[in-house]
């Protein structure tokens, strides 16, 4: 647990606000709307919303052409002309818009205009309303590729040198708010035409007014991402595993990875690789961290399947107890449904030994926090979800639900129909029997939190790069066979 370096403090001041334009700053969505209208040469109805709304000139005009037969080019300037003459003579701004332009000044905090329109028409925009208040403006001209891509939103983060997590983007269509949560932005919603959907880590308003530069401050708040990944042997399946080990947390951005199967040594040597620090517990368990890490939980000279915990100081008033399990492989409860069809009753019973072990992992936890302590929980429970398969009251995943953890991928995704998360198996499409049965694929690996100054604003399973099915394995990108989870969280401190 050796400290290797400073950490930076997590706490993010709100650095920029990037203002989208059309329909967000100005009510030209319904400008917009009538001069497609009128170049269409037909009423618009709400199925032709998601080309119309929120879409480049380009794409609109892309899309009259493939209904009508008519040039692109000569759609598109039509459009742009329409569109121009309505701006000059019916511009209006948005309820409370500049109000929070001038509160923005006032405090210093600099504003960007992205915009998915062409710079002629930005430029038209701002002539009209007789200021510009922006410290940058993209335009569709400025970038290969705009909303809902991330490249203007990543191109005025750059422009002002701020981060995109520490920016609010201001958007009122779901193209908008796609490309400004692809590039990272905390985003407030302000619909226009088409309705938002609430997510995690998105607020949706009516309107600007009453927005001030306090409750935009008060969006940006703390994150920790927490990532589960079981290592497989401690990679050493696959050619370079270490430098493919590094490559994947790098490009996720963790902060704090659970690890299984370290072979001993990978906890430290990927720590020491990444300057940060760690902590080791028996021959298979490990946590590595950016932040520093003031103690270890649980057993040190934990066995092959058990369970180990690290606090976690993200700052002077902020610790995170995060533990890793690994509870043991057999008998499969997947393989024993899918494979030999036993009924749910005997499913249940032949948990018992995962289910000992965690309800040991569960034990462990209570007796290191107290009443506020914040706890995350990652590992290979090599178990199905009982979420997840409603048919079967799986235990081990109910036990850590009665116990107060909750399952923060169910909590972003609550459909297991649309998204399933499955970590088990990437490598495996067909089981290794030889028998060509395909493989049953499962949710096994977890992020549980417990809820104690943690919110959940995103989770996500991870495989990169190319990867061939056992057992050609060598050369894959992945260097495991179980996919990662990682999992973002608003730090609420106080809460």
């Amino acid at each position: 647990m050796k400290e290797r370096r400073v950490t930076p403090h997590p706490r993010r001041p709100l650095q920029a606000v990037l203002f989208d334009m059309d329909g967000t700053l100005v009510d030209t969505e319904r400008l917009w709307w009538e001069a497609v209208e009128h170049v269409a040469g037909r009423p618009l109805t709400e199925a032709d919303q998601p080309e119309v709304l929120g879409s480049p000139v380009e794409h609109t005009a892309a899309w009259l052409g493939a209904a009508t037969g008519r040039p692109t080019a000569d759609l598109a300037a039509a459009l742009h002309r329409e569109f121009a003459d309505r701006v000059r003579t019916g511009i209006l701004p948005r309820a409370g818009a500049l109000e929070l332009l001038d509160a923005l000044a006032r405090d210093g905090i600099p504003a960007a205009l992205v915009t998915a329109s062409p710079r002629a028409v930005a430029d038209t925009v701002l002539e009209a309303l007789g200021a510009d208040p922006f410290a940058v403006c993209v335009t569709a001209d400025d970038t290969v590729h705009t909303k809902p891509a991330p490249d203007p939103y990543l191109a005025a983060c750059q422009a002002l040198g701020v981060e995109p997590a520490a920016c609010v983007a201001v958007e009122d269509t779901q193209t908008g708010v796609s490309s400004a949560e692809a590039a990272g932005c905390v985003v407030l919603a302000v619909p226009s035409l088409a309705p938002i959907d609430a997510a995690a880590g998105r607020t949706v308003l009516a309107s600007l007014e009453g927005v001030t530069p306090e409750l935009l401050r008060a969006m940006v708040v703390p994150r920790l991402r927490v990532m589960s990944w079981n290592l497989w042997r401690g990679g050493t399946k696959v050619d370079d595993h270490r430098a493919k080990q590094l490559k994947v947390i790098l490009g996720t951005e963790a902060d704090v990875v659970g690890l299984q199967e370290t072979a001993g040594t990978a906890a430290q040597e990927l720590a020491e690789a990444l300057g940060w620090y760690h902590h080791r517990a028996g021959e298979n368990l490990g946590i590595i961290s950016r932040y520093p890490i003031t103690a270890g939980l649980g057993d040190p000279d934990v066995g092959f399947y058990g369970a180990a915990g690290a606090r976690i100081r993200i700052d002077p008033s902020c610790q995170v107890d995060v533990w890793t399990a690994h509870l043991h492989y057999t008998p499969y409860g997947p393989y024993e449904a899918g494979f030999d069809g036993l009924p749910a009753a005997e499913l249940i019973a032949h948990e018992e030994v995962r289910l000992a072990q965690m309800r040991d992992t569960l034990r462990r936890i209570a007796e290191a926090a107290d009443a506020t302590t914040s706890v995350v929980l990652t590992g290979d429970f090599n178990t199905p979800c009982h979420l997840d398969r409603p048919d079967v009251a799986w235990p081990v995943t109910k036990a850590a639900e009665e116990a107060g953890l909750r399952d923060s991928y169910r909590e972003a995704h609550p459909d297991p129909a649309a998204e399933p998360g499955h970590t088990w198996s990437p490598i495996h499409p067909v089981h290794e029997d030889g028998s060509g049965r395909p493989e049953p694929q499962d949710r096994i690996d977890y992020v549980l939190h417990n809820g104690r100054g943690l919110r959940v604003l995103d989770s996500q399973t991870v495989v990169s790069g190319a990867s061939r099915a056992w057992s050609d394995v060598a050369g894959n990108d992945w260097p495991s066979d179980h996919a990662a989870v990682i999992s973002t969280f608003a730090l609420d401190y106080g809460n």
